[in-house]
């Protein structure tokens, strides 16, 4: 009677503490996730503490991990055959797709929203070889944390060998301004100085640099500029 007490409590506790679980991963946001959908993630994380609990206190009767070992695979497929006969269960937790760049400028409300800085975002494209933001038309990051990325139309890869031309080395983006804060070494690797970046600024209609969220400049001396409030003029991503 005692194991079967014990049992029912165990049975409790993972039907009880996984709501509380989720609401915690789901707050924590997409950082955390990796490429495993937020469900999955808790399974792993639940599974670990399961096992490396009983493997570190010799204490803990075997009986009791094995239950669990047993039950939570189960409730994870009940949980993703509900996701898939119930689409508005699985919206309600798992993360939609969040527009994060929109025609070469950073939408940075979306980018706060989801946690996450310029130099999260400047990281993924580079591991895309894009090295100029200027030459991204969307830039999305997915429930999974990954970013999806469409590139400018002229921008698009082409066969250069069937045109027969020869191939223009790309030009290396900079960052010169984060978050209003001028990176001056920047302008002098170019031979530039302040008064010349406030000139571009104002020939923008930019008339303070704090309005700048992110600016890059390639070694052509081409600006391209995110201010913080841009504004979004497309639809929002679902799943």
């Amino acid at each position: 009677m005692d194991i079967l007490r014990e049992s029912i409590i165990i049975l409790a506790r993972i039907l009880t503490i996984f709501p509380l679980f989720l609401f915690v991963t789901m707050y924590m946001g997409r950082r955390s996730l990796g490429e495993m959908p937020i469900f999955d993630f808790l399974i792993i994380i639940t599974l670990s503490n399961v096992i490396g609990a009983d493997i570190a206190d010799p204490d803990v009767d075997h009986i009791y991990t094995y239950l669990a070992v047993l039950v939570i695979p189960l409730l994870q497929k009940f949980v993703a055959r509900l996701l898939i006969s119930n689409r508005k269960i699985g919206k309600k937790i798992t993360l939609d797709p969040t527009l994060v760049i929109q025609d070469g400028k950073v939408l940075v409300e979306n980018l706060k929203r989801i946690h996450y800085s310029i130099d999260n975002i400047l990281q993924m494209l580079r591991q895309k070889d894009i090295f100029d933001i200027s030459e991204v038309k969307i830039g999305i990051i997915e429930g999974n944390g990954k970013m999806s990325v469409l590139k400018q139309d002229s921008k698009m890869e082409v066969t250069i060998e069937d045109l027969e031309i020869e191939k223009k080395s790309n030009s290396l983006s900079l960052p010169l301004i984060v978050e209003g804060e001028v990176y001056e070494d920047i302008l002098t690797y170019l031979n530039l100085d302040r008064v010349w970046l406030i000139n571009e600024l104002q020939k923008r209609k930019i008339s303070q640099i704090n309005r700048v969220f992110f600016a890059s400049i390639n070694e052509d001396k081409e600006l391209h500029i995110s201010l913080k409030k841009e504004k979004q003029h497309m639809p929002p991503f679902y799943h």
